[in-house]
């Protein structure tokens, strides 16, 4: 058994598919921990969230968590304001599903964003899609934090945290700094960012990687991006 953790797929459906079976060669007996931001900017995010829903149908061990793309389309579902979703990418993932309004998507994949938590604490870490506002006593109810903060690091209270550690994603990194940045996450010091960028293939030369980091070993694993010709 190995615990497996990726975040920030962001429609890239086939590279997500080959991260898991082509690299990790996942087993019923995995476990696996996606940290959020399944959908907008990359050309699938209906087929993102389809292979997502077949892990849980196939009796695979997953757990989903929420990332500001998910809340931001949940929200526009809510109000029927698609603008500021639509800004951040959620037209590719109308033009995904072949529709032209949020309201169109079908309830099953709405539902299922719904049931995805915003972080979970397994016996050695924190998850969590962007961070923790550590500044607010109430850190572990600030859930617009846990999907939004950036540049948290200085606040962390590493008496509270004592030696569990933590996984996030939300803002890319090149693979390079994510490599880097293991080296201190193996001693407790920093959270480890694994946002490899993975939609942004063509747009930045040192991006367009999905990121998978096994918690058990510490092992990065990456998936360059099969979705996107530059």
């Amino acid at each position: 058994m190995a615990q497996y953790v990726i975040s920030d797929i962001h429609g890239c459906a086939k590279t997500f598919y080959a991260l898991l079976f082509d690299r990790l060669h996942l087993t019923h007996t995995d476990q696996l921990y996606l940290l959020g931001d399944y959908i907008d900017r990359g050309p699938d995010s209906k087929g993102v969230l389809d292979i997502i829903q077949q892990l849980y149908d196939n009796g695979y061990q997953v757990q989903c968590l929420r990332g500001n793309h998910e809340v931001m389309l949940l929200q526009s579902y809510t109000t029927s304001n698609e603008a500021i979703w639509l800004r951040n990418g959620g037209d590719e993932t109308l033009y995904s599903f072949g529709v032209d309004s949020v309201r169109k998507i079908p309830y099953s994949y709405i539902s299922l964003l719904l049931k995805m938590d915003y972080y979970v604490k397994t016996r050695t870490h924190y998850l969590v899609h962007a961070g923790f506002n550590f500044s607010n006593p109430n850190f572990l109810e600030d859930y617009h934090a846990m999907i939004w903060i950036r540049q948290w690091y200085d606040t962390i209270p590493y008496q509270w945290l004592q030696d569990y550690r933590i996984v996030h994603g939300h803002t890319p990194l090149p693979r390079r700094n994510i490599e880097e940045q293991l080296q201190y996450y193996r001693t407790s010091i920093l959270p480890l960012n694994i946002d490899a960028g993975c939609a942004y293939k063509g747009h930045h030369p040192e991006l367009g990687n999905l990121c998978a980091l096994n918690l058990d070993t510490d092992e990065l694993i990456f998936q360059e991006n099969i979705d996107i010709n530059e």
